[in-house]
């Protein structure tokens, strides 16, 4: 059986229509989409979104209901499916203000009291809602004190005598979660590595980068049993590779994987590269948006196409999970303390007492509520560039087939599993999900 989910130009959203896979391949040699399902590759952790204080405080803001209403459209199997998500260490840009965990030396001073109003309550309440939620843990910056430019913004770097505190202050920010409820599955060492912001941010070279996984944060994990796994890099693709060579070389064991953004393009081939490498070590898109404080409604269509083509080219290249920006924004893409604003799936009306669904959140859809954690991408081959295809075998033996044309004009496609086929036409600027039930 197959299941045809969604297709944006006839605004069926996520309205199933069921169909036969009936057709012969006989002698068919052209349009062909070709779907191996016993050929497989990497595991998918799961896909999300960012939960940051911003996100945490907007929800404060609406009524109860509207709040466990965004939730389930994110969380639930009715909505996004989310399963992974990243969280910030201490503040970053979408934070109400700047804020670290210790002011000074004494680790015994530490304190998550900041993320206490906004961001806890609402990892709480989605874990209520979805307890397999997968996290990961971003730091911005250091503690002011332990940097070489004594503040949180505009770069600077961490000191080498404080790799130890740090290793220290890492790891209790850890602790200090778990004894909440909250498990953090997964670290980057530095957000955006290479930028040198006007919002919280800290330098590190790759040798930087390895030095402190391989010689301080995980001694100081393993010290205290705890197991999650660290990941370098977390900045744009376009160096994934090469960053990604130098911190092995140095780091084999304590470095799990390489985490990326898409700001600076596609570079699917560095993904690729990385993959074919070192293909035992986890590859994870953790932030990507769009908006960047404009907001045109002639937009959205570009916008979510976006996100549909760098989903498809991230994982056919190898990444295990893609993680959105943001989750929730008000109605200019904030709030945020240095007037970065950006767009979101979901925005709250102006006046608070509503919310918008940009198509952004219905292109992610596509993806996260098909493919589930722990499926498998599955062998593909295709007869044109013009539409951009992925498949993955989920553990309930179902396979869910992602297409998309961001062309001006249609392509009929004949979709081939096992010599079983289907015929359609995928309109221009559409998405299609296809869920093959197999039988």
């Amino acid at each position: 059986m197959l299941k045809i989910e969604t297709n944006f130009k006839r605004n069926l959203f996520w309205k199933a229509s069921k169909v036969n896979l009936s057709g012969k391949l006989g002698n068919t040699e052209k349009g062909l989409i070709n779907v191996y399902p016993d050929v497989e590759f990497q595991e998918i952790i799961g896909f999300g979104g960012a939960l940051t204080e911003s996100s945490g405080y907007n929800l404060k803001k609406v009524n109860q209901l509207m709040e466990n209403q965004i939730l389930e459209d994110y969380f639930l199997e009715s909505g996004l499916n989310y399963s992974f998500c990243r969280i910030p260490i201490g503040s970053c840009d979408f934070s109400l203000s700047p804020y670290s965990y210790l002011k000074n030396s004494d680790i015994n001073t530490f304190s998550i009291e900041p993320d206490e109003k906004y961001l806890l309550p609402m990892i709480k309440n989605i874990l209520h809602k979805k307890p397999t939620l997968k996290l990961l843990a971003s730091p911005w910056s250091p503690p002011a004190f332990m940097k070489s430019n004594k503040i949180l913004i505009l770069g600077g770097k961490l000191l080498e005598k404080n790799y130890a505190l740090y290793a220290e202050y890492l790891v209790k920010y850890i602790l200090e979660y778990q004894k909440r409820g909250i498990d953090i599955q997964y670290m980057t060492i530095q957000n955006e590595p290479n930028a040198t912001q006007v919002w919280e941010s800290c330098l590190y070279s790759a040798e930087e980068e390895a030095n402190f996984a391989e010689q301080y944060l995980y001694p100081k994990l393993i010290e205290n049993g705890i197991q999650t796994k660290i990941l370098g890099w977390d900045h744009n693709k376009e160096r994934l590779f090469s960053r990604a060579k130098e911190i092995y070389k140095t780091a084999p064991k304590s470095v799990a994987g390489m985490a990326m953004h898409w700001y600076s393009g596609d570079y699917f081939e560095e993904i690729a590269l990385t993959r074919n490498q070192f293909p035992d070590k986890l590859l994870i898109h953790t932030e990507g948006c769009t908006g960047f404080s404009h907001f045109r409604k002639e937009d959205e269509v570009q916008n979510a196409e976006i996100y549909a083509h760098d989903m498809l080219g991230d994982l056919n290249a190898g990444v295990n999970g893609f993680i959105d920006w943001n989750i929730v924004l008000d109605h200019r893409g904030g709030p945020n303390h240095k007037r970065n604003f950006c767009n979101a799936p979901i925005m709250l009306n102006a006046d608070d007492t509503g919310y918008i669904k940009n198509l952004t959140y219905y292109y992610i859809g596509h993806f996260s509520k098909y493919i589930k954690q722990g499926a498998k991408r599955v062998g593909i081959s295709k007869f044109t560039s013009d539409i951009e295809v992925t498949a993955f075998k989920n553990i309930d033996g179902s396979l869910a087939v992602v297409l998309f044309n961001r062309n001006d004009f249609n392509r009929e496609f004949t979709l081939n599993l096992k010599g079983r086929t289907f015929h359609d036409n995928l309109d221009g600027h559409a998405i299609l999900t296809f869920v093959v039930e197999m039988n």
